[in-house]
């Protein structure tokens, strides 16, 4: 079976992570999950915080409600990422997702689902490998990052993703940890390296100082929206236990766009 990897720097340990939309259905996409820095606070955030602001007008912007047994969250589309948006807005409208699993979830890292192999799985089975069969294409933008609450989409890694191509269908929403104004640094003179001029706002160092999120991800995967409702949520979907990353007890998604 083709595996695949998404390589990110000072990579402690590989889990599954993302499906690349565009593979056949027995491709598997797997991640490196960043090793924690000794300085960063491990508490969880507390319960619906206030992120930064974001360039989308929430007044303007497509909002998608994602149901699961712990309660609902409310999604924000980003206008600034269109191709992200319509491709999602199109999937929920076939109710794509509905009773699909979140089926990799990682304490303090992300929830994941959008896998449509997860659906009626059963126990044991490794997921993460489903998709539409078509990618979408990177719309990498700085002032959108992976702060808590950030929907992304997975992807293949960069040997057979030299583009960043998103997933047709796989997503994840950040949990995250806090970061320190020493370790923000370190990424911008990273991130820099490749994405010249890169630097994080104000604003966005705030928002990862005090909520929290996975920077090290930026400018590595799209973000393309973000949970504005419901932050409990995804605290309660990785306080579940699991194996293998994945929930011992199902936990199902149902999606339904609530302003158009």
């Amino acid at each position: 079976m083709k595996r695949l990897y998404i390589a990110l720097a000072g990579c402690a340990a590989f889990f599954m992570f993302c499906n690349a939309s565009g593979c056949k259905s027995s491709d598997k996409t797997t991640a490196e999950k960043t090793e924690q820095a000794p300085a960063a606070a491990q508490t969880q955030p507390a319960a619906d915080p206030a992120p930064a602001p974001t360039p989308t007008d929430p007044g303007k912007a497509p909002l998608v409600r994602v149901s699961t047994r712990f309660g609902n969250m409310t999604v924000m589309l980003y206008n600034e990422t269109p191709q992200h948006r319509d491709n999602f807005l199109k999937l929920v409208k076939e109710k794509y997702y509905d009773d699909l699993l979140f089926h990799r979830c990682i304490k303090t890292f992300m929830i994941q689902g959008g896998d449509p192999q997860s659906r009626g799985a059963a126990q044991g089975v490794m997921l993460g490998g489903g998709g539409p069969g078509y990618t979408v294409p990177a719309e990498f933008n700085p002032n959108l990052v992976h702060k808590k609450g950030a929907l992304c989409a997975a992807r293949q890694g960069d040997q057979v993703n030299p583009k960043k191509a998103s997933s047709g269908s796989q997503f994840y929403i950040v949990q995250g940890k806090t970061w320190t104004d020493m370790e923000l640094g370190q990424l911008e003179m990273n991130i820099g390296r490749t994405n010249p001029g890169f630097k994080y706002t104000d604003a966005q160092k705030q928002a990862y100082k005090t909520v929290g999120g996975t920077a090290q991800l930026d400018m590595e995967y799209t973000v393309f929206g973000e949970v504005i409702d419901g932050f409990a949520v995804i605290d309660s979907i990785n306080n579940q236990k699991t194996v293998r990353d994945r929930p011992v007890q199902d936990i199902t998604m149902k999606m339904e766009i609530i302003n158009r």
